[in-house]
């Protein structure tokens, strides 16, 4: 499905971003990694066939040197997940207890670093005549999840911007859609507390845990020559946790 797609995964170095670099690389795409963990994305890059480039997204100029790299090594691009982010204070801080600075770094990598990133890699994205952009945000931000609020804002955040681009890249043809997962159990999330795992999965409409595997056939969809008619839509990959009317 995604065979000749040049396609870009940031945050990929482990979590969910590796293994949606794991599902496009079955799917035939040329692929790209990008992390802020230049030893890890090397590996992820090395076991998949790709190409690793680090990047940290609070940085406007790494993002900018990203994009023309690509445009150096492989001349185009099809697709881009925006999966990177940072999630501090996942699992218990009070939003009067949120340090500034904390707030400001959750915000300008999450939100400023995935509106960058899109606009860096804009020009290849609209030249490829089927460009598709797809955001990593998160359900918490749907149904407003306690005791988290500078990642759920942040993710709230990334789902208006998403429907944004939408009408803004839809005249080139190019889809952007945004997943909504919950918790899933990656590397990335054995921090989070017990607790948590727990609330979600009882609460989920497919009781138990959720693999980050579970969610990536929808995100190599996403990333394909199909999946146009979704532009601007969230979908929210969590097993039934929240519904979306």
């Amino acid at each position: 499905m995604l065979t000749g797609r040049t396609i870009l995964v940031t945050g990929a170095a482990r979590g969910l971003g590796r293994a949606i670099a794991g599902a496009c690389a079955e799917q035939g795409a040329r692929l790209v990694l990008a992390d802020i963990d230049s030893a890890g994305v090397q590996a992820a890059a090395s076991e998949l066939g790709a190409r690793a480039v680090t990047v940290d997204l609070g940085d406007p100029a790494s993002i900018n040197a990203l994009a023309e790299d690509i445009a150096a090594h492989e001349g185009e691009l099809h697709g881009l997940c925006n999966n990177g982010a940072v999630a501090t204070n996942v699992g218990g801080m009070a939003f009067e207890d949120i340090e500034i600075d904390l707030w400001d770094r959750v915000h300008r990598v999450n939100v400023r670093g995935t509106w960058l990133m899109t606009r860096a890699c804009s020009a290849m994205l609209r030249a490829s005549g089927s460009g598709r952009v797809v955001n990593v945000a998160s359900d918490t931000a749907i149904w407003g999840a306690p005791r988290l609020l500078a990642y759920t804002a942040s993710k709230g955040a990334v789902m208006a911007m998403t429907r944004s681009l939408a009408r803004e890249m839809g005249p080139d043809r190019v889809g952007v859609t945004c997943i909504a997962p919950g918790i899933l159990t990656t590397e990335s999330t054995e921090y989070v507390p017990a607790a948590r795992h727990a609330l979600y999965g009882d609460g989920r409409a497919v009781p138990g845990p959720q693999s980050a595997e579970e969610v990536t056939g929808t995100v190599a969809f996403l990333l394909s020559d199909a999946a146009l008619t979704l532009t601007g839509q969230t979908l929210p990959v969590n097993n039934g946790y929240v519904f979306v009317t």
